[in-house]
This record gives C-alpha cells, structure tokens and sequence, in this order.
C-alpha cells in the first residue's frame, strides 16, 4: 500500500505559517519498510525530508507527513536489542524517583513505550505502569512480557480513557518519542489530562544543537517529525498548562536533552539549568535560520569528501558493503549517493536478515557474512553504533579492509587508524 502523503502549512508547535526551509535534502524510502523480495514495490517511493523553520517560534520539523498507518504497521525497532539504551533507561527511571519522588506504587505511563524497556525499570521499583504504542506487534510483545501496552497513537479520547479507568499518572514519560508526533498540540492536551496534580512529564529527544554542530544527518527520517529545542518547547508546553522545571543535555543518541515539566504552579522549583540553556541558544541563535542552514552548508563538504571516495573506489573496481540496517541508514545512502555503490547490508537484526532494504533493494545478510565476502570497503549506516562496529571488528581491519564513516565527519578507518572517532 502506497504511503499517504501530506504537506503541513503550519507549524507543528504554534500554528503559525510563517515558516521556511532551512535545510533541503534528497527524497528517502522510509526506513523500515524492508521487503522479502528484490522485486519493485511501494517501498520504493521516496518521500521528502526537508527541515523548516517556524519564523515565529523557532521549531525546525519536517512538514510532509506520512500517513501514521504506513509508518507504524510493521515497525521493527526495539528498545531492548540495545544495551545501552536499557542501561540508559534504568538511569533514568532511578532520577526521576529519587529526585521527582513518586508516591511508591503509583502510576507511570509512557507514551511511544515500544517494547516497554523504560516501563520494565519502574515496574522493578514498584510502580504500575501502562505503555502506549502504535506499533501493533511490538505492543502485544511487550503486554506478553508483563508491560500492559495499549496499541494506539496518544488521542484525546485515549487520554480520557486511561485517565477514568486508571487514575491520574504521577509519571508520564515520553523517551525518544516526543519528536513522532505530527499532532504535538492533542499529544500535549492528552499528556495534560493524564497528569496528577503533581506529577511529572519527562521527555527526551534529540537536540537540535548537537544536531546541528555535530552534523548528525543519520537522524532526519520520517519518523522524526520534529527536531527540538528548549525555547519553543518552554513556550509550547506553557500553553498546555505546562511548565519546564528541569533540563539536561545528555550524550544519548549523541546529543539530547532530557526536559521535566509539571502543571503550572505544581510543587516542584524550577532547576536554573532551564534558564542557563535557555541563555545558550540565544547566545547561539538557535531559533535564526542562517544558524540551521549551516548544516547544509557542511553537508555539501562532506559530500565533496565522499564524492572524491566513490571516484577512486570505481577506478580501482573496489568492493563495497554497509553494515547496520538501521533507521539511518536511507538517509546516509542517498545523500551520499551511495545507491549503486553499496551491494549488501551487514546486520543479525532477525527481522531484516534475508530481506531487502527500502527503496534500494540491498540484500541484508548476517554480520558474519563480512569474513566471507571480505569486502574492500564497509560503510557504517548505523552511525551512532561506529566505534563499537569497528571495535567488535578488528579481525576485518587486521585482514585488509576498511571501515568508512560519513558523518559527523568523513573518516576512512584501516588497521592503522590512529584517530579520534
């Protein structure tokens, strides 16, 4: 079924029209739609990912939206397949009791809760708990491993719902979610509804600084409709009667931020890290748009760099492979034009193994595969993951081939690699 396709006039957070694009890149598959055959398919159909300024606010998001049900039917990450973000999860569920103080056995929710990884840390203190995700398999999975899941995108109705049936939550949580939403005013109103008097919503999404200074283009896809900031989320949570009391720049995803808000007037004192960062983007003009164009201005360099790489490995007749079949790895292949350089996808994920990718039909096969096939040259797609990949995978550089890396900056890693990664 062909993803349905609009294009959104206004902006996601204030409504407002006066909006511009600041960042223009090449049409990409969406990421997760791998096929069991190389025959042509609607997973084919590229799809635009422009970001956009709000003039007013400062938001920069992607406005062409796809149609919820296409990109959520057969979503294949999960949380739990990454030990970091478990251990990350089980960090944060310990702060948000230590410093938030939940009453003991009270109820925690988490919006976008996937395989309820997150939820799993507070059922382990004593909390109830109850996820909400959209992704229909990965939500009866979780509910048969003990974390009940409703398999729903957040609505109104929903909230209503939950709140009459389940009480007020004294923790909502939204982790890597919070920039999903295309209707980010209904997620804050039903966020609001669900929330005790006292208690607390936590979020955390990628930051658009360290998007920006970092050069991290693996993370604009489809799925990230928005790409957040501290002042227009103070402005837009304010007006669903929420008020940021916390924030924290953390080294997950390589740069985000954690945000604790509470209803207007609730208990809790505002941290001063809310207004020092506040401090930081206006020092850094974040909300200006020549700040964000810079990021193209550093990806046309970074293309040169790799356009030189794609010339002397068709001279030489090199081998080329990818490794990581993930969420980035789309957006890396097509703006480096790498569509007929790469001719196979190292991975183990077991519901991409033996499949094709989205729109360029590469074959995934088994990481184990790199020592037989030894290829001259492995692109790593799943960027955030780099230094493990190469660390796990000495033997492949001691025996001759090479790791190349695109961003945050282009780097071409050999047995006698004496770098920074």
């Amino acid at each position: 079924m062909k993803a349905r396709l609009h294009h959104r006039d206004n902006c996601r957070l204030c409504s407002s029209r006066r909006l511009e694009a600041v960042i223009k890149l090449d049409p990409i598959p969406l990421a997760e739609k791998y096929t069991a055959t190389a025959a042509p398919s609607d997973s084919d159909d590229l799809y635009p990912v422009d970001l956009y300024m709000c003039l007013d606010c400062g938001h920069v998001q992607i406005l062409d939206v796809i149609d919820s049900e296409k990109l959520w039917d057969d979503y294949t990450y999960h949380s739990g397949q990454t030990k970091g973000i478990v251990e990350h999860f089980q960090e944060v569920a310990a702060n948000v009791v230590a410093r938030q103080k939940p009453a003991p056995g009270s109820l925690v929710i988490d919006v976008g809760s996937n395989d309820g990884s997150l939820l799993r840390a507070f059922k382990d203190r004593g909390f109830r708990v109850l996820g909400i995700d959209p992704a229909r398999e990965i939500a009866r999975k979780a509910t048969e491993s003990g974390i009940p899941t409703i398999p729903s995108l957040l609505t109104a109705e929903l909230a209503a719902k939950i709140r009459k049936e389940h009480g007020p939550a004294s923790v909502i949580t939204a982790f890597n979610v919070f920039a999903h939403a295309d209707d980010m005013n209904g997620m804050a109103a039903s966020i609001k509804t669900m929330l005790a008097p006292d208690g607390v919503f936590q979020f955390e999404a990628q930051y658009l600084l360290d998007i920006v200074d970092k050069m991290l283009l693996g993370t604009i896809f489809h799925e990230h409709m928005s790409h957040h900031s501290l002042k227009p989320l103070v402005q837009f949570l304010k007006r669903h009667g929420l008020e940021v009391i916390d924030v924290e720049r953390v080294t997950i995803q390589m740069g985000s931020i954690i945000g604790t808000a509470q209803p207007i007037g609730g208990p809790r004192k505002a941290s001063p890290a809310v207004g020092e960062l506040l401090a930081l983007e206006e020092a850094r003009k974040l909300d200006k748009p020549e700040t964000v164009r810079q990021f193209s201005v550093n990806l046309d360099k970074l293309r040169k760099e790799v356009d030189v790489l794609k010339a002397d490995w068709r001279k030489r007749g090199a081998t080329v492979a990818g490794y990581g079949a993930a969420r980035s790895g789309p957006t890396l292949i097509v703006q480096f034009g790498l569509e007929d350089v790469i001719k196979c996808i190292f991975d183990d994920h077991p519901q991409k193994v033996g499949k094709f990718s989205p729109g360029h039909r590469m074959p995934v096969v088994p990481t184990d595969e790199l020592y037989k096939r030894k290829p001259d040259y492995v692109v790593i797609l799943a960027f955030l993951h780099a230094k493990k990949i190469i660390a796990n995978n000495r033997r492949y550089l001691d025996e001759g081939g090479r790791f190349v890396i695109c961003c945050p900056k282009v780097q071409v890693v050999d047995k006698n690699f004496t770098g920074t990664l």
